[in-house]
């Protein structure tokens, strides 16, 4: 595909549908950046500016057309002890250099990473967030007076009933104006996006963090910035590969790197605060039919209109029309058939998925339930491919030879049932030849045992010959194994 097609594609393919997506995701940034402006322990400006520099930057430098970016929870509860103890300067010298870490991430490919994430493990996540999502309009529903209960039901009416009617403009926009048009006029007692805290006037302006520039400095952000780094791409990687799944399209994992790395250092130098892909406006962005980089650049600009322009007015939109948007969004993306798929599905699948949500919800930390997940994922990997391993013993007729046939995979998990196979059977031939055509050896544990097996046949008095290596064996046999101890014989054998 030439350069000019990728522009068509990402920018000009669907101009209505996008913009019409990003005002909505706006719209629902508000409340979102200001609370976790308030989790990190900073003026809500900090949050609202780096929501609208992230999102701008990463529409020209991202990997994934369609997905939001912005200031996020994910990593504002990362930096809280960062400011009290330090100050909001340090913050921002923090995400400056968690951007140069998540650049050369994206330098070094870790985005590759990912593909040691299982689908059960992506399951989980995207369970996990949903109901966080959720949890997270509580606070509005408890404790205030019947018109909020009743501007969301008439919300999530208007959200799920319109499609029926037509898709020409995104229900959750049409809900946002209603409910905004109904509350304001007749002045109903419920919670507004002013409540929530003061929104800044004007434009952010270019600012360099007023820190030393030392070796102390660095000591101090580093342990932070690190772990913003690593928070933010493993939530924007997940995200992404779950806004491909959605929309039926790739995109470029190692792009998507660099770029969330550039739109932090922007963020950092507006006065911003770190962020990273956001699961709930990105289903709220392709749900309202958002597909392309515009989409994302309007959320960006017209947030920035919003609060320079039109802060007064924002400032009146009811909350209950908000957390109605975020109530279509937890339900949207929940995987429902993740629950009969439960009986359906392998138990360790389950269990892998389960786990996942459990330490999500339980800590409200993405990195120690995707972390759990995947270590479960390998442990469980690795008991299936060990019950793979097992070992044919043959004698001759006149018990002077003896042949082992090892079939499957030879590895740190299988390490131990292959020594103690083999020490089971007690061989007494003089002759022994270990085929192991059907196997292979993958690491230095591997070869390890294969020097036990062989030196306690030596020592034994029996004359060993190994054979059938296939050439990924072979090598790593010849590399490590201890041939002059064992006195083996390699004859390897091209299949």
């Amino acid at each position: 595909m030439d350069y000019l097609s990728v522009i068509r594609r990402d920018w000009t393919a669907n101009p209505r549908a996008d913009i019409l997506a990003g005002v909505v995701v706006a719209l629902a940034l508000i409340p979102e950046a200001i609370g976790f402006s308030i989790i990190a322990g900073v003026d809500p400006s900090v949050g609202l500016y780096a929501s609208v520099a992230i999102a701008i930057v990463i529409s020209f430098t991202g990997g994934r057309p369609g997905m939001i970016s912005a200031a996020t929870a994910a990593v504002a509860v990362l930096v809280g002890p960062l400011v009290r103890e330090h100050g909001v300067e340090y913050l921002f010298a923090a995400t400056i250099l968690m951007g140069l870490f998540q650049i050369l991430a994206g330098i070094l490919r870790l985005n590759l990473v990912m593909q040691f994430v299982s689908r059960s493990v992506i399951t989980g996540f995207v369970n996990a967030l949903a109901i966080l999502i959720f949890m997270a309009q509580l606070p509005q529903l408890t404790g205030v007076t019947w018109h909020t209960y009743a501007m969301v039901a008439a919300g999530l009416a208007i959200i799920y009933l319109l499609p029926r009617v037509t898709k020409a403009v995104p229900s959750p926009l049409v809900s946002i104006l209603i409910l905004s048009v109904v509350s304001i006029s007749l002045g109903l007692p419920v919670n507004t996006v002013a409540d929530m805290g003061t929104l800044p006037e004007g434009l952010p302006s270019l600012h360099w963090p007023q820190v030393p520039l030392t070796w102390e400095t660095i000591r101090i952000i580093a342990p932070y910035s690190a772990a913003m780094a690593a928070v933010g791409l493993l939530e924007s990687l997940l995200t992404a590969q779950i806004v491909d799944d959605m929309t039926d399209t790739d995109s470029y994992k190692r792009f998507e790197c660099r770029g969330q790395g550039i739109a932090n250092v922007a963020a950092a130098l507006v006065g911003g605060m770190g962020g990273c892909a956001m699961i709930g406006q990105s289903v709220i962005n392709v749900t309202s039919g958002g597909r392309g980089r515009l989409s994302t650049l309007t959320a960006g600009v017209f947030l920035l209109i919003l609060l320079a322009l039109l802060g007064p007015w924002v400032g009146q939109v009811p909350m209950p029309s908000l957390v109605a948007v975020m109530i279509m969004v937890s339900i949207g993306t929940f995987s429902w058939n993740s629950i009969p798929n439960l009986r359906r599905h392998p138990w360790q699948s389950s269990v892998v998925m389960l786990t996942t949500v459990a330490v999500v919800v339980g800590t409200h930390d993405l990195s120690l339930g995707v972390a759990a997940g995947v270590l479960l994922s390998g442990i469980f990997f690795a008991q299936k491919v060990q019950r793979l391993f097992r070992i044919e013993r043959e004698v001759s007729a006149d018990g002077q030879s003896a042949t082992y046939r090892v079939s499957g995979e030879v590895f740190f998990a299988s390490v131990h049932r292959f020594v103690d196979r083999m020490a089971e059977f007690g061989e007494t031939a003089p002759n022994v030849t270990i085929d192991v055509t059907h196997a292979h050896f993958w690491d230095i544990s591997a070869v390890g045992a294969l020097d036990k097996v062989v030196g306690k046949l030596d020592k034994a008095g029996a004359s060993v010959r190994v054979i059938g290596y296939n050439e990924a064996s072979q090598d790593i046999v010849d590399k490590f194994a201890l041939h002059d101890k064992t006195g083996v014989e390699l004859g390897a054998i091209p299949h």
